[in-house]
């Protein structure tokens, strides 16, 4: 759908459980000097204000990031690089995280359909080796894969606005993984009260590692949680979920 826009919810537990495990991926997965490709369905305008109406109307951040003080992590490298360009409220969303941490031998292809979000994001990452596509990210994704290097990374992470899309994540990282079998896929989802997110569990008829946590964000109402799933997992990579747990232990509570 195109009515999403991620401002309101920037910030929020649920970004910290993703961001956090993306960043320690990243450095996990650029350890070596070969170059990766990183790619992602559902970018985002890239850079968020956490001070603008849109943040503070809903208040998440306050609940997420606001409430805690990083040490020293991957996350933290992109966080203190984005603040230090673009102020002390700002906060980066997974593109930035992803072009501050990678380097210049890797390569990022990020699709975002909405016509403000996919603006902003242009406006904001602009160097050689990135490449911003105004599509549909899983026939975006699909239609780029396999690229080189082939080594790589690729972040699932839709609104699920719309019920199906739960189904359709499924069916896009099955297809995903036929036709790129080097890529590492992290799927990101929503915990709420219906549990729609067993729909996406159900279909995912290949070997995944599995995170969950829970939150108390806004007293309960709404989403309770945020999920994780990581097929073609490196070697490592449970380290990158506990290191999560770890370092937002105050906010975060592991539930599997």
């Amino acid at each position: 759908m195109l009515s999403y826009q991620h401002s309101y919810h920037a910030g929020n537990p649920a970004d910290l459980h993703k961001h956090i495990v993306l960043a320690e991926l990243l450095a996990l997965l650029t350890r070596k000097a070969r170059g990766i490709s990183y790619m992602e369905t559902h970018a985002g305008r890239g850079l968020y204000d956490l001070a603008a109406e849109d943040s503070l109307k809903t208040g998440e951040a306050r609940e997420g990031i606001e409430a805690l003080e990083l040490p020293d992590c991957p996350l933290k490298t992109a966080l203190d690089s984005t603040r230090q360009h673009y102020g002390a409220h700002a906060y980066p969303g997974s593109p930035l995280i992803a072009q501050t941490l990678l380097r210049e031998q890797d390569r990022l292809y990020l699709m975002e359909l909405h016509p403000a979000e996919h603006a902003g994001l242009k406006r904001m990452l602009s160097a050689a080796h990135t490449a911003i596509h105004r599509r549909d990210g899983y026939e975006g994704v699909l239609g780029l894969s396999p690229p080189k290097p082939r080594k790589g990374l690729v972040l699932v992470d839709p609104s699920y606005e719309v019920k199906t899309e739960y189904a359709q994540v499924a069916d896009f990282t099955l297809k995903l993984v036929a036709k790129w079998p080097e890529a590492t896929v992290m799927i990101w989802y929503p915990i709420l009260p219906a549990g729609r997110h067993e729909e996406l569990i159900e279909g995912m008829r290949i070997k995944y590692l599995r995170d969950e946590v829970s939150f108390d964000l806004k007293d309960g109402k709404g989403m309770t949680g945020s999920g994780l799933l990581l097929v073609n997992a490196p070697f490592g990579a449970e380290k990158c979920f506990i290191k999560a747990l770890d370092l937002a232990r105050p906010i975060l509570k592991n539930t599997l």
